[in-house]
């Protein structure tokens, strides 16, 4: 049973007020109103874990516009990296296609990579990749970017340390 309260909570308020009109965006931003009523609702789990909330109507709106505007982004991103995935294994012979749990784990792991990868900088996302999956020395990736080879060993120090925070979140070892 609810407490007594949980019907004077901010978010319960902003709910009832703004969800309708919520779910009747997040549908038109998607193309699609099956997938609203989902992210409807990690849009409202995400204002719980928010500490302090916009108090006039065209703020909250602009405010639950924002989490879930970011929230459509994650779910089209988490959706090409899943077809990439799914187009990837259609092209391997059925001996090294991998256990549902595994096809799961590689895709999680895929997405966190992606999600990675999009909070670099553009050069420093740039640098690792074309030293990391093309194998160009940093020479060479130096001067595609116009920028010195002493500034592409920064760049790929701080992709580095972006993979290391990555590995020990996956490992379980950092929260977030």
């Amino acid at each position: 049973m609810s407490s007594p309260h949980a019907l004077d909570h901010p978010v319960h308020r902003l709910y009832t007020q703004h969800a309708p009109w919520l779910l009747r965006f997040l549908g038109r931003r998607l193309g699609s109103r099956m997938d609203a009523p989902d992210l409807l609702h990690d849009t409202f789990m995400r204002v719980l874990g928010r500490p302090r909330m916009p108090t006039d109507e065209a703020g909250e709106r602009s405010f639950l516009a924002a989490i879930a505007s970011g929230l459509c982004i994650d779910r089209w991103r988490r959706r090409e990296v899943e077809s990439a995935y799914l187009a990837a294994l259609a092209s391997q012979p059925n001996a090294v296609q991998p256990s549902p749990e595994q096809s799961a784990m590689v895709l999680e792991t895929l997405i966190e990579v992606d999600a990675m990868l999009a909070s670099l900088p553009p050069k420093v996302r740039e640098s690792f990749l074309l030293a990391q999956l093309d194998g160009m020395p940093y020479r060479q990736i130096a001067e595609r970017l116009g920028v010195s080879e002493r500034m592409v060993k920064k760049y790929m120090a701080q992709a580095f340390v972006h993979c290391a925070v990555l590995g020990a979140e996956l490992d379980g070892v950092l929260v977030e």
